[in-house]
């Protein structure tokens, strides 16, 4: 049997799936998905078997027209994904069709997509009617040459079989590229930090996700199999500070537990999870807070 492994970019506008499609592919949840836009900030890889192949799957940040310095870093870093991996799938949302953000990644295609296979998965097929699925087919075909287009619902797994058959047919022959049981490539501190800044986007309003960051400070193995982390919330106002802590703390402990009861499932195991809010008026330019969410800060430029 030959082992093929490879890498496989996911792109696409903000909220297309790709969080969703990379849990579905990989079996667990390892991309943090929420309703909000702009949610993935770092390039995750979720590793997916099928057959004899390992299908690395790169879920990069949502392409935008970015304002702020956090904003182009993650455009950079979703472009530098692509521009790596071995094939590259379009995903747009079937109900939105050819939007003007689909436009802007299309052109830029004609030069990161040369040279290597490109599909279109059109995900939430649920939510229109088959003329117009097929009519925005053809549009998207008539303007890039796809290699191939994939009907799919990332959140009730229609067509993802057959999406993750097909990217298997494509890996290069090679040895795999991560152990058998590994399911994504960040490491535990950056999936627990991300695991609470899903619950704090969930449970917060308007801009202030984007305002804040999450970061592991420690993480204590004990005798009994447990761990101790330790998380502390940035956020740049003392407004801000209150509004994450919540009346008597009752949103953080809330985002707490919920993040531990999540991290404790995704590990198998016992967590004690503690997590402080600091007020850090600068931290968006802040060079090192980037590198702990596995951006360069310099692509801010």
């Amino acid at each position: 049997m030959t082992q093929r492994a490879g890498f496989v970019a996911l792109i696409g506008e903000p909220n297309a799936g790709k969080s969703t499609l990379t849990n579905r592919m990989v079996g667990a949840k390892v991309a943090i998905v929420t309703h909000k836009v702009q949610t993935t900030r770092a390039r995750l890889r979720g590793v997916a078997l099928e057959g004899d192949a390992q299908i690395v799957l790169v879920d990069t940040p949502g392409l935008f027209r970015p304002r702020r310095r956090l904003d182009r870093a993650m455009v950079t870093a979703a472009w530098g994904g692509a521009a790596d991996s071995d094939v590259i799938v379009l995903l747009i949302e079937a109900h939105r069709g050819v939007t003007e953000g689909v436009e802007a990644i299309l052109e830029q295609l004609e030069q990161v997509g040369a040279g290597r296979k490109v599909a279109l998965a059109i995900n939430k097929i649920d939510r229109v009617e088959a003329p117009a699925l097929l009519a925005l087919t053809q549009a998207m075909n008539d303007r890039y040459p796809f290699a191939e287009t994939f009907m799919i619902s990332a959140e009730k797994g229609h067509g993802c079989d057959d999406l993750r058959r097909w990217l298997a047919g494509q890996m290069p022959a090679g040895p795999w590229l991560y152990p058998e049981d590994q399911i994504a490539d960040l490491p535990l501190r950056m999936i627990a930090a991300e695991m609470t800044r899903e619950k704090l986007t969930l449970r917060l309003h308007q801009e202030l996700p984007y305002q804040l960051t999450v970061e592991t400070e420690s993480w204590e193995e004990r005798d009994d199999g447990s761990a101790r982390v330790d998380q502390v919330v940035y956020v740049v106002r003392d407004g801000h500070k209150g509004i994450v802590l919540g009346k008597h703390g009752e949103t953080i402990k809330a985002v707490g537990k919920a993040a531990r009861e999540d991290l404790e499932e995704f590990l198998g195991r016992k967590i004690h999870l503690f997590v402080q809010v600091k007020v850090r008026p600068n931290w968006l330019d802040e060079a090192e807070r980037y590198s702990q969410m596995g951006l360069d800060f310099r692509d801010g430029n």
